[in-house]
């Protein structure tokens, strides 16, 4: 009984096959690359034969979101985290900050003298009414999901 409870818990931990879900990042401005990169890693692996203007759909909401949590949902020394969740329907991007009931996304009015705030119109673009917020244990999670094509 010892020797099979060995093997079938050497089977059941064993690490995750592919690129992980979840990746940590420090709240700092270089992480909105490294966040493409682990889209660009992610996506393809998980949904073969996706295209890459998906991929490339998929990395741009992704940044969008790390870039707002930084700017927004950040202080110095904090970090975000972001998880994927990909099949062949859609690919769905959280991204959890540490910041909760205070500066929460919301929709500006567009303007041509502002070089900020186009974020969430590109997720209205790009994920129309398949975004949102939720509050989680430690912060928020600001979610979008691509539907595939």
């Amino acid at each position: 009984m010892i020797e099979r409870w060995r093997t079938d818990s050497a089977a059941c931990c064993a690490p995750p096959v592919g690129p992980p879900p979840v990746l940590l990042l420090a709240g700092e401005a270089q992480s909105a690359k490294a966040t493409r990169n682990f889209v660009r890693e992610f996506v393809p692996y998980h949904v073969p034969g996706v295209s890459e203007e998906y991929v490339e759909t998929v990395a741009l909401v992704a940044c969008e979101l790390v870039t707002n949590a930084i700017r927004y949902g950040t202080e110095p020394g904090d970090s975000v985290r972001v998880v994927l969740d990909a099949d062949d329907n859609r690919t769905r991007v959280e991204v959890h900050d540490p910041v909760r009931r205070r500066r929460r996304p919301r929709p500006r009015p567009v303007s041509h003298e502002r070089d900020r705030g186009r974020g969430l119109i590109i997720l209205d673009a790009l994920c129309p009414g398949a975004w949102g917020v939720d509050d989680v244990p430690l912060g928020k999670a600001v979610w979008a999901e691509v539907k595939a094509t």
